[in-house]
């Protein structure tokens, strides 16, 4: 445990790291890529170029410096990265230099304000904090490892058959490749895939949430190309698994992993997606009704239109099949096509009114996953209307995953 000089000094400093917490997460990865440039093969490099992972860093520091003395208060953050983690692979043995990298930033960046006792007291938190993570991701490897079809690393995977599911996304159906049997995922979960691109200097490491419901001899990913970002990093991955991995093409993949799964209880569910948001929540509704539960899903989705919207009519059969199951869609841009067909249920986006209009009761789940606009305002659309944040549950596909004021 930590003695109480350096939880006093950790967490009276750790709003200056938070009001800093940008400009030492550039300078944190600046000085650790020039230590271990192996880790641009690790890193999510679009979103180091974007500031993402800067930010997404400097957060997780300031929230660990606050709540040094009960971790737990951070156990949804501390979940989320431990499952990346263990999906990309990361080890024990790459701590110190994270820590001795972190620490010389921020060093570097408050200058002489940065004393020799703050140094030293965020040093042993740092140490506390990465055998927390090192104890929690050790657990999870031998998790995954150990269970029926589980593998550790990577493991290639050939692209069964590839399927076109709108303008914009795509799905890829895998197989893996020693024909073995496959780890189960939970509704909710991602694949973690790793691509050689052409032309890159760097691998590139991806999380794509799994869209089919879990018990089949294979996966399925669906993936957005980003045609709009084709001359910058964003689309990188995208554009390559659309145009270049074809049937037959062999790809490595990490197990399932993540921590946005469903909650099994009798409370209604609602399940909100925008966008390519859709992935996650449709396994969900999926397994939901493979479970035959009985409680009433909520299935609500937005999107631009018809042309972006993925799995529409395999959603509207379950909603047809399944008397529990409804489903409501929101265009905010539709095409004269989706205006004269009237087959979408409101034009814009989802707000608290309709929200209130459509579902019958706040004292139920909440599932979402989107932009982080989307998400904000949603949530914030529900904590309007009462609902408790423990019953809101989200997907980031963003490392700047806390919303709401978790």
């Amino acid at each position: 445990m930590l003695d109480e000089k350096t939880i006093e000094i950790v967490q009276a400093t750790a709003p200056v790291l938070k009001e800093h917490s940008k400009e030492i997460g550039k300078r944190f990865y600046k000085l650790l890529f020039e230590k271990a440039p192996n880790l641009y093969n690790v890193f999510n490099q679009t979103n180091q170029k974007r500031g993402l992972q800067q930010e997404a860093l400097g957060y997780a520091v300031y929230a660990a410096g606050e709540h040094i003395t009960n971790l737990d208060a951070i156990k949804p953050v501390i979940e989320r990265i431990a499952q990346k983690h263990r999906a990309i692979g990361i080890t024990a043995d790459q701590y110190p230099v994270v820590g001795e990298t972190l620490l010389q930033a921020v060093k570097d960046v408050l200058g002489d304000t940065a004393t020799d006792e703050i140094i030293e007291a965020w040093g042993k938190a740092y140490g506390y904090i990465a055998d927390a993570f090192i104890e929690l991701e050790k657990k999870l490897y031998e998790e995954t490892e150990s269970q029926p079809g589980g593998w550790e690393g990577y493991r290639n995977f050939i692209v069964d058959k590839k399927v076109k599911e709108s303008d914009e996304v795509t799905s890829f159906y895998l197989k893996p490749e020693d024909e073995k049997a496959i780890a189960t995922n939970k509704a909710g979960q991602y694949l973690t895939v790793k691509v050689n691109v052409p032309g890159e200097k760097y691998t590139h490491i991806r999380h794509y949430s799994l869209s089919e419901a879990p018990g089949k001899d294979y996966y399925r990913i669906s993936v957005k190309r980003e045609d709009e970002h084709d001359t910058s990093p964003e689309g990188i991955v995208s554009n390559y698994l659309h145009r270049t991995i074809q049937t037959g093409d062999l790809l490595p993949f990490s197990a399932p992993a993540g921590d946005f799964v469903l909650q099994h209880d009798d409370l209604p569910v609602v399940l909100i997606s925008g966008g390519i948001g859709i992935t996650p929540l449709f396994c969900m509704l999926q397994s939901l009704v493979k479970e035959q539960v009985k409680q009433s899903i909520t299935f609500i989705h937005s999107t631009r239109n018809s042309k972006t919207h993925a799995f529409r009519e395999d959603v509207k059969q379950l909603a047809t099949d399944n008397g529990n199951v409804t489903s409501l869609v929101c265009y905010n841009s539709p095409t004269e096509e989706d205006k004269a067909s009237k087959d979408f249920d409101k034009e814009g986006h989802i707000d608290l009114n309709f929200l209130k209009l459509n579902v019958a009761t706040q004292n139920a789940n909440f599932y979402l996953c989107g932009s982080i606009p989307f998400m904000d305002a949603i949530i914030k659309a529900l904590q309007e209307w009462g609902v408790p944040k423990e019953r809101i549950h989200y997907e980031s596909f963003s490392p700047v995953a806390i919303l709401g004021d978790e």
